[in-house]
C-alpha cells in the first residue's frame, strides 16, 4: 500500500531452497525458538497432514501458522481456489472499489491481507462509506493497539449490519491474521451494506483448507467457503415481481415482452433515427433511456445534463441515475433497480425500467 500514514514493517519470511521441505518452510521461524528436536517432530507432524491425499502438495501459509495449541486451527485458501478467474475478478473488484472510495485519503491498497490486517484503512474506508468519524487513534504501531483498533471498526461495521441480520464471518483475530476468507467476507458485506456501484462476480466459492492441531498432531480438511451468491441476493432485493417469475418459468413468454418492449421503444427513438435491437446493452449507457424520455414527455433534455457519449462507468452511472430523476419528474416512481445494476448489463432491471415507461406512455404517439 502507498500511503502518507506509517505503517509498521512486515516481517519477512526465511529464504527457501529449492529442495526445501514444505514443512521445513514452515518450521524456519520455530528453529530459533525451539529446540532442534521440537523442530524435527512439528515437521513429521505436519508431513502426515499436509501430504494427506486429499491436501494439496503446497500451501501458502506463514511460518508462524504452525505453532499451534493444542485444538488451535488455521485456515487457507487452496492454491488452486487462488487461481480461479472468478476470485481473481472478485478480488480485484474489491481492490478498485476501495482505491475510488480512499482516492481522496492518497491511500492505495495492492493487497488485501497486508494492506487491511491492522484496521487502518478498514477505518478509513468505513469513515467515508459511513460519513462518520471512529474514536479510535490514528496510528497504532503495536499488536495490542491494531487490534483494539480493528475491535472499535469491526464493532462499528456490526452496528451497521445487524439489521440485515447477516451472519458475521470474521473477527479481530481472523482479519488481524491475515485471514483472506474473513477479509473479503468483510468486504463484500461492506459492498453490500453501501450498495457500491460495482459488479460482484457471481457464485465465487473457494476450498479452505483447515490444519488444527489435535492430540499433539496436525490434522488437515477442507471446506467449501461460498464468498458471493447473486447479484439480487446480495443487492437485497428479496421482493419477487412478475420479471422474477418470467425468467425463472416462462423463457418464451419473456421473449414476447422484450420483442413489446423493442417495439414500443423504436416507436419513439426513430423520430430521432436512433434503432434499439438489443435492449441490455443499448440502454446501458443511459443515453438512450434519456432521449426516449424526452420523446415521451415532449421536451428537450438539455445536453449539458447528461454525457451523450460517456466513456466511464460513472458518466454511464451518472447517466441512468439522471434518467431515473426524470421519471421522478413524470409523475413515475422511484425504479426498483439501482443505476448500477443498468450499466453493468442486468437485463432483468433494465426490463424493469423500460416496462414501467411502456404502462405509462403505450398510448403516446
Amino acid at each position: 500500500m502507498s500511503s502518507a500514514l506509517p505503517r509498521s514493517p512486515t516481517p519477512r519470511a526465511p529464504k527457501m531452497k529449492k529442495d526445501e521441505s514444505f514443512l521445513g518452510k514452515l518450521g524456519g521461524t520455530l528453529a530459533r525458538k525451539k529446540k532442534t528436536r521440537e523442530v524435527t517432530d512439528l515437521q513429521e507432524e505436519g508431513k502426515s497432514a499436509i501430504n494427506s491425499p486429499m491436501a494439496p502438495a503446497l500451501v501458502d501459509i506463514h511460518p508462524e501458522d504452525t505453532q499451534l495449541e493444542e485444538n488451535e486451527e488455521r485456515t487457507m485458501i487452496d492454491p488452486t481456489s487462488r487461481e480461479d478467474p472468478k476470485f481473481k475478478e472478485l478480488v480485484k473488484v474489491l481492490l478498485d472499489w476501495i482505491n475510488d472510495v480512499l482516492a481522496e485519503e492518497r491511500i492505495i491498497v495492492k493487497q488485501l491481507e497486508e494492506d487491511l490486517y491492522d484496521g487502518q484503512v478498514l477505518q478509513k474506508l468505513l469513515e467515508k462509506l459511513a460519513h462518520c468519524k471512529l474514536n479510535v487513534a490514528e496510528v497504532t504501531q503495536s499488536e495490542i493497539g491494531q487490534k483494539q483498533k480493528l475491535q472499535t471498526v469491526l464493532e462499528a461495521v456490526q452496528d451497521l449490519l445487524r439489521p440485515h441480520g447477516w451472519p458475521l464471518r470474521w473477527n479481530v483475530d481472523s482479519i488481524h491474521g491475515k485471514n483472506l476468507v474473513s477479509i473479503l467476507h468483510l468486504l463484500v458485506s461492506l459492498a453490500m451494506h453501501f450498495r457500491a456501484p460495482i459488479h460482484l462476480p457471481e457464485h465465487v466459492t473457494v476450498q479452505v483448507v483447515v490444519v488444527r492441531k489435535r492430540e499433539g498432531l496436525l490434522h488437515s480438511s477442507h471446506i467449501s467457503e461460498e464468498l458471493t451468491t447473486t447479484t439480487e441476493i446480495m443487492m437485497g432485493r428479496f421482493e419477487r415481481d412478475a420479471f422474477d417469475t418470467l425468467f425463472d418459468h416462462a423463457p418464451d413468454k419473456l421473449n414476447l415482452v422484450k420483442k413489446s418492449l423493442i417495439t414500443f421503444v423504436n416507436k419513439h427513438l426513430n423520430k430521432l433515427n436512433l434503432e434499439v435491437t438489443d435492449l441490455e446493452t443499448q440502454f446501458a449507457d443511459g443515453v438512450y433511456l434519456v432521449l426516449l424520455l424526452g420523446l415521451l414527455e415532449d421536451y428537450f433534455v438539455p445536453l449539458h445534463n447528461f454525457y451523450l457519449t460517456p466513456d466511464s462507468f460513472d458518466q454511464k452511472v451518472h447517466n441512468v441515475a439522471f434518467a431515473f430523476e426524470l421519471m421522478l419528474d413524470g409523475g413515475l416512481k422511484k425504479p426498483k433497480a439501482r443505476p448500477e445494476d443498468v450499466v453493468n448489463l442486468d437485463l432483468k432491471s433494465t426490463l424493469r425500467v423500460l416496462y414501467t415507461l411502456f404502462t405509462k406512455y403505450k398510448d403516446v404517439e
